[in-house]
């Protein structure tokens, strides 16, 4: 088996088809959760809600226990940190009102707070009179690039090859026997998995060009003031507010509280573009920061990084075969909120290349419009 790819797609692919006790060569062109790549950066939320979807909630929360499970293993139970999860809700809110009925439904813990009570237990936030909230108690955050190093580190342990190259497409048709690498390498495998994220659509860009659209993502760190507490991992959850297209994560590490727009940006190539936040973009930010959480309004801006989404057309990641290759697999589509899915994407593909059976509908690439419409958050 061969997979193209270290991020937290690849690297479980690839730790859970060495736990099944396959060969496995791993590769990446610039080495697992690099600082280009959308896996790399500091950290991630991880929350369980997704509106009515029962698949991605699902996904999610076993997902959240696998993640677990390898950190006490490898004894770095410190990936993980339990901040919990507050979704900012309006009246209205269908998508707020959807998650906390699937959540109650899945047996998810998630409890209901009125605007009073967000107040009085997380007086940081600055909200809407008509406002109340969700927490995710047991939800919370990732530290992602030292998460997905880990992986891999613990995949090469149970026997995965892992290598720094970047891997071409395969050529012909039918059946790839061998794909050439950039070192000079030609490898050779009985299935090859690409899930390299934003690079998808420049290795295979006459399926995927436009089906997959890289679009550029800028993250922003305040300092809070001195000495002050309010701010922390243990008294403040990581937040998402879905109508304002905005998250939030609290000052893990010293480094800031962080905060991002949660809109698709403009195009960007993972390759060449440059990764300098835009002026416009953090006056935005700025502002949104001092609406939800007005004691950070003049908050000096301490640290900025530009990623990238990969989005499909609606959100739904793409998991299926190339439809020129038998054992070529194409995997990715993380929409943004991938990362958090992917130990059950892992062992998803390990299932498909090691058991067979159908691919899940959702996940085929004849549902991958080029037109964009956004369905999951």
């Amino acid at each position: 088996m061969c997979v193209v790819g270290a991020g937290a797609f690849g690297a479980w692919a690839a730790h859970a088809l060495a736990s099944a006790g396959r060969g496995v060569l791993l590769l990446d062109a610039y080495g697992a959760a690099n600082s280009r790549s959308s896996s790399g950066g500091e950290s991630r939320v991880i929350r369980v809600g997704y509106g009515a979807e029962e698949f991605y909630t699902r996904w999610a929360a076993r997902s959240l226990t696998l993640w677990q499970e390898l950190f006490e293993r490898a004894g770095r139970p410190e990936l993980f940190r339990r901040t919990g999860v507050l979704w900012l809700a309006r009246a209205d809110d269908r998508l707020a009102a959807d998650t906390l009925s699937t959540l109650g439904r899945l047996g998810v813990p998630a409890e209901r707070l009125s605007r009073e009570e967000v107040a009085h237990r997380f007086p940081q936030f600055n909200t809407a009179p008509d406002s109340w909230a969700i927490l995710e108690a047991e939800s919370g955050v990732i530290l992602a690039r030292r998460a997905v190093r880990l992986v891999v580190e613990e995949a090469k342990r149970l026997g995965c090859e892992y290598r720094v190259a970047h891997a071409a497409a395969p050529e012909g048709r039918g059946r790839a026997a061998a794909v050439k690498t950039s070192d000079g390498e030609t490898v050779s495998a009985g299935h090859f998995v690409y899930a390299c994220g934003p690079w998808l659509p420049k290795v295979f860009p006459q399926i995927l060009a436009g089906r997959i659209n890289p679009t550029r993502q800028e993250v922003y760190f305040f300092g809070p003031p001195a000495g002050d507490a309010r701010f922390r991992p243990d008294a403040m959850p990581a937040w998402v507010d879905w109508r304002a297209e905005v998250y939030g994560l609290p000052d893990l590490e010293s480094r800031g509280v962080k905060i991002a727009l949660d809109r698709h940006g403009a195009e960007f190539d993972p390759d060449t573009s440059e990764r300098v936040p835009a002026a416009a973009t953090l006056q935005e930010v700025r502002q949104l920061l001092a609406e939800r959480l007005p004691a950070l309004a003049g908050a000096p801006l301490v640290e900025s990084r530009v990623c990238q989404y990969e989005n499909t057309s609606n959100g739904d990641f793409l998991i299926d075969r190339h439809p020129a290759f038998e054992n070529v697999w194409l995997v990715g589509g993380g929409s943004g909120h991938g990362f958090k899915h992917g130990p059950a994407v892992g062992s998803y593909v390990a299932e498909l290349l090691t058991e067979g059976g159908a691919t899940e509908p959702r996940f085929s690439l004849a549902t991958k419009e080029r037109v964009r419409r956004r369905t999951v958050f």
